[in-house]
C-alpha cells in the first residue's frame, strides 16, 4: 500500500493544489498536521483535504487556532496569523480540527507533528534529538513535520553500538529504508523552509518499504498576493519567494 505523506500545508492552497495535481492519483493520505497558519486559505484547505481519503493528526498551529495553546508563545508573525485565523474559520472547519489526535500508529510507523516525545512542540533538528525520541517510539519508525525541513534520521547498530545519524533526502525516486529504524520528515507543502522553495511531500510504500521525496512548484505569486489582500505578516509573504 503506498501513501501520500503531507505536513505543514499552511492554509497555502495553492501549494496544496499543486502537490494533490502532482502526486500519484488514488493514493490515500496521511497528514502530519499544521493545516492552517500563515496563509490565507484555511477553510478551503480543510474542505479540499476533506475531499480525500485520508488521516490527520493535530500541528500546533492547528492547537493554538482551537484556543488549545496561548498565542502569546507564538512570535508575533505567527500569532498574528493565529488570530486572523481564529476569526474566518467556518464552524464546520473548527469542528473538523478539534477532532484531530495527536498520534496515529499505522503498520510500522507513529504519525506525529513534532517528535514522538512530544507530539506538538519539538522541533526535530538534530540526531541527538532524534535519538532520544526513538526511544520512545514504540513503532520501528515515524513520521513527523513541523520544522518544515525535509530529512531522514537513521538509528542503526555498529559493532554493538547504537549510533543516531541525520541525511538529507533524495529527490525524485523511491529509496529504500533497510539501514535500520527511521524518523521520516516530508518537509512543507505551504511554507518550506530548507531554501527551496517548491512545496514538499513524500510517497511512502509500505509494500516495499521505500520513500520517494518529491518537490513541485507552485503559484506563489498567487498566493503572497491573497495573504498581502488579507493583510497578513510580511515577513511570512516573502519568505515563501526564498524557501526560508
Amino acid at each position: 500500500m503506498r501513501y501520500l505523506v503531507l505536513s505543514d500545508i499552511h492554509s497555502n492552497l495553492a501549494a496544496l493544489q499543486a502537490v494533490l495535481e502532482d502526486a500519484p492519483a488514488g493514493l490515500p493520505i496521511w497528514c502530519l498536521g499544521d493545516i492552517v497558519g500563515y496563509g490565507p486559505n484555511p477553510n478551503e484547505c480543510i474542505e479540499l483535504l476533506q475531499r480525500y481519503e485520508h488521516e490527520c493528526i493535530v500541528g500546533n498551529h492547528d492547537w493554538a487556532v482551537m484556543g488549545k495553546v496561548d498565542v502569546e508563545d507564538f512570535n508575533p508573525d505567527a500569532k498574528h496569523s493565529v488570530e486572523w485565523t481564529q476569526d474566518l474559520l467556518t464552524a464546520a472547519s473548527m469542528d473538523y480540527l478539534q477532532q484531530l489526535g495527536l498520534r496515529q500508529e499505522h503498520g510500522p510507523f507513529t504519525l506525529v507533528h513534532g517528535s514522538p516525545r512530544d507530539p506538538i512542540w519539538e522541533y526535530l533538528f538534530r540526531p541527538g534529538s532524534a535519538r532520544l525520541s526513538f526511544s520512545e517510539l514504540e513503532t520501528e519508525h515515524a513520521l513527523v513535520g513541523h520544522t518544515h525541513v525535509p530529512c531522514k534520521f537513521t538509528l542503526y547498530q555498529q559493532n554493538g553500538e547504537q549510533y543516531c545519524e541525520m541525511g538529507r533526502l533524495v529527490e525524485g525516486a523511491p529509496q529504500p529504508l533497510d539501514a535500520g529504524r527511521v524518523i521520516l520528515n516530508p518537509g512543507s507543502v505551504g511554507q518550506p523552509r530548507d531554501g527551496d522553495v517548491r512545496a514538499s511531500y513524500a510517497v511512502l510504500d509500505l509494500d516495499e518499504m521505500t520513500y520517494e521525496h518529491r518537490r513541485v512548484y507552485y503559484d506563489i505569486k498567487r498566493t503572497q498576493e491573497l495573504m498581502n489582500k488579507a493583510k497578513l505578516p510580511e515577513r511570512n509573504i516573502t519568505r515563501l519567494s526564498y524557501g526560508w
